[in-house]
């Protein structure tokens, strides 16, 4: 991440409207149970930005995802119609359909064309939407946008505990530029895009292919370094919106600030990872797993993740057992070469193992690492200065009571 003192983190209740010129709010359509925020809509009300995207791996995409690749494709969104409850996904030709008639309702009701409309769902997979309530949504929610939000982290929430929000800003030039963000996500999180969406949006002035290449490296090491479950969805997308309000000097590829603002891009995402993996369903404890000392970032994360991943190793820090065993073996299946003999693993500041054997110590004082609500486990190699981090949670009974009834 850069490290630039000038990027500061904010605290967060209105991620998606921090920057200026974007309002939004979020209403409840009655899409999930009464009272519950569903249905959200974000605006830039400054024309002529530029626009970013990033979607799941997964070969299944649900028809606001395929809806949203085409917008952002063909030129450049600035407006965002959102629901939660059904994800409008493996609901074939109506599906397209309905998520195409969402982007026309939201586009006629800001006064903006479709193609400046991005879409998207998350919620039960295979269900169709009711899209009388959708439109009725769509003109109550319109109606309600504000600076402050007014609820839009909250409607794209599912099985959520809590909203997600991150602000960030930096000095550009002698201009503030403030980037935002919203996300959900809490179960089928895994690197490579998950059961998440996020939206970020900014008032810097930055070219299209630009714009693209700092969301897709912040992606890289922030939405695909956690993992809940080992599943992703049909859904994921990550959409960032600029508008230009800051009237920062347009930044291009050999812009010597542009390293700035992918730093406080990737801050922003970070902290919006870190949240959605605290957040994963039943978890009790963040898990961050770095690895030190790689011969390149793309090994450290390999390695990171397989631990991160590991359902073993999950369950044993829900249990505030110091399983070293469980982390040597999850990197030893990673799929990246290493020598075990190079290893040294630390829980805490506990080192357990180095030189290919167990290191003497007490196994309290390992265990007590792993009481609190953030557990940090580092692997530190002998290879290069390379290095990565990986977040998860750990893996609890109320998991399965959540995923065991999700529907019902």
């Amino acid at each position: 991440m850069n490290k630039n003192p000038q990027i500061g983190i904010k605290p967060a209740t209105d991620g998606a409207t921090a920057a200026r010129g974007f309002v939004a709010a979020g209403v409840a359509s009655g899409l999930r149970y009464e009272g519950r925020r569903d249905l959200g809509l974000l605006l830039s009300e400054v024309a002529g930005g530029t626009s970013a995207l990033v979607v799941t791996s997964n070969v299944l995409k649900s028809a606001p995802l395929l809806v949203t690749k085409g917008a952002v494709e063909g030129g450049d969104v600035r407006a965002l119609v959102v629901n939660s409850g059904i994800a409008n996904a493996a609901t074939g030709q109506r599906g397209v359909e309905d998520a195409y008639r969402m982007q026309a309702l939201a586009a006629d009701t800001l006064g903006v064309e479709p193609g400046e409309v991005a879409v998207a769902s998350t919620g039960v997979i295979g269900e169709q939407l009711p899209m009388d309530q959708v439109e009725a949504g769509i003109k109550e929610v319109a109606a309600s946008l504000s600076g402050d939000g007014s609820g839009f982290a909250e409607a794209i929430l599912t099985t959520d505990t809590r909203p997600k929000e991150a602000v960030a800003t930096v000095e550009i030039g002698g201009e503030t530029v403030t980037v935002g963000g919203v996300a959900k996500g809490s179960g089928m999180i895994h690197p490579n895009m998950a059961t998440m969406l996020a939206f970020v949006t900014t008032d810097a002035a930055i070219e299209k292919e630009s714009l693209q290449n700092v969301l897709s490296k912040a992606t890289d090491r922030t939405f695909n370094r956690i993992t809940v479950d080992g599943d992703t969805s049909p859904n994921d997308m990550v959409l960032l919106m600029a508008n230009g309000a800051a009237e920062n000097e347009l930044l291009t590829q050999n812009s010597p600030n542009l390293p700035d603002f992918a730093g406080t891009v990737e801050t922003v995402m970070q902290e919006l990872a870190k949240e959605i993996a605290r957040d994963g369903e039943g978890a009790t404890k963040l898990v961050e797993v770095v690895v030190e000392g790689a011969e390149s970032e793309e090994k450290a994360a390999t390695l990171a993740r397989a631990v991160a991943g590991s359902n073993l190793f999950k369950a044993a820090v829900y249990g505030e057992d110091a399983n070293w065993g469980r982390v040597l073996n999850a990197i030893g299946y990673s799929g990246a070469s290493f020598d075990p003999e190079a290893v040294e693993l630390y829980f805490g500041p506990v080192k357990v193992f180095a030189d290919g054997e167990p290191v003497e110590h007490d196994a309290e004082e390992a265990n007590a690492t792993l009481a609190g609500d953030e557990v940090v486990v580092t692997a530190r190699l002998k290879e290069g200065e390379a290095s990565a981090t990986a977040w998860g949670c750990d893996l609890t009974e109320e998991y399965v009571r959540i995923n065991g009834s999700y529907r019902t």
